[in-house]
């Protein structure tokens, strides 16, 4: 019987709470853990991340997917974007931090659940944006045993406004973006970009990439029109120990999409979970 413990609060002193989900088998034996990130405008209850959760835990994973603490939800609506204050407040290095302060808590000797996961072997996926946080995260943490990105990007410096629109947001402070499914306007505050720039160094992915001493799993779908198969080759390319695999015709979110009202995943997303099973279980 899987247990699924949804929204359960990890408080902490100097930062945000974050919202965190567990699903397990209860046998009472210790399992790898799986830390799964979200990406851009995303959230843990995403289309059919639930799914995804229970397959990895009926494969006998301690599966965990959390919400950055500035990803827009909040405590009591963890769905979608109520606080666009706090989504406008994120850039990398609070979710490099919120990552962080996740697996400090799971590898913690008092974590409640200690007797159904071990803290010595913990595997971090990453979607999207999240892809790029995981690998930065796996090169920085030497409690991670594997990492795996899932239509992962290769750069941050790329995606942010150039020239007379960077001007523009400086000068006003922030610059949006619509939501297509929510139709909200959603901000970004300029301290995004000077978060970067003063970090520039350590949110260089390919730097961060090439330095992966772990076995990297980097899964990308052949007509993804959000983030293009190019940079997972890219990625590819810089990690010494990655093994590329291409899903072909499949998109940024491997057929799935929200809300997903299936009791079944999308045959890519599907090929997505097992294939990264299969990796991170030799």
């Amino acid at each position: 019987m899987i247990q699924k413990l949804k929204n359960n609060v990890l408080t902490r002193e100097h930062e945000k709470d974050i919202l965190v989900d567990y699903f397990f088998k209860k046998d009472n034996t210790q399992k790898p853990i799986v830390v799964f990130c979200h990406g851009y405008k995303g959230f843990k209850d995403w289309g059919a991340w639930d799914l995804v959760a229970e397959t990895f835990a009926a494969a006998g994973y301690f599966f965990v997917k959390f919400n950055f603490s500035h990803n827009g939800g909040t405590m009591e609506q963890p769905i979608d974007f109520p606080d666009l204050k706090a989504f406008g407040e994120n850039n990398y290095t609070k979710e490099l931090i919120d990552l962080e302060d996740i697996i400090l808590h799971l590898s913690k000797d008092d974590f409640h659940f200690r007797g159904e996961c071990t803290l010595h072997n913990i595997s971090l996926i990453g979607h999207s944006r999240g892809g790029g946080i995981a690998t930065i995260k796996a090169e920085e943490s030497s409690k991670i045993s594997n990492v795996i990105s899932w239509a992962g990007v290769s750069d941050y410096a790329s995606r942010f406004p150039k020239g007379e629109k960077l001007d523009d947001w400086k000068n006003s402070g922030v610059y949006y973006v619509i939501n297509g499914r929510t139709k909200q306007e959603m901000p970004h505050y300029y301290q995004f970009f000077e978060d970067f720039q003063a970090n520039k160094t350590r949110l260089d992915i390919e730097r961060a990439t090439k330095n992966v001493k772990i076995p990297h799993l980097i899964i990308h779908g052949t007509t993804d029109p959000a983030v293009s198969v190019e940079e997972a080759k890219l990625v590819h390319q810089w990690s010494p120990n990655s093994k590329l695999y291409l899903i072909e015709h499949a998109d940024h979110v491997f057929g799935a999409r929200h809300p997903w009202e299936h009791a079944t995943l999308p045959k890519d997303l599907q090929e997505v979970v097992q294939t990264t099973i299969n990796f991170i279980s030799n």
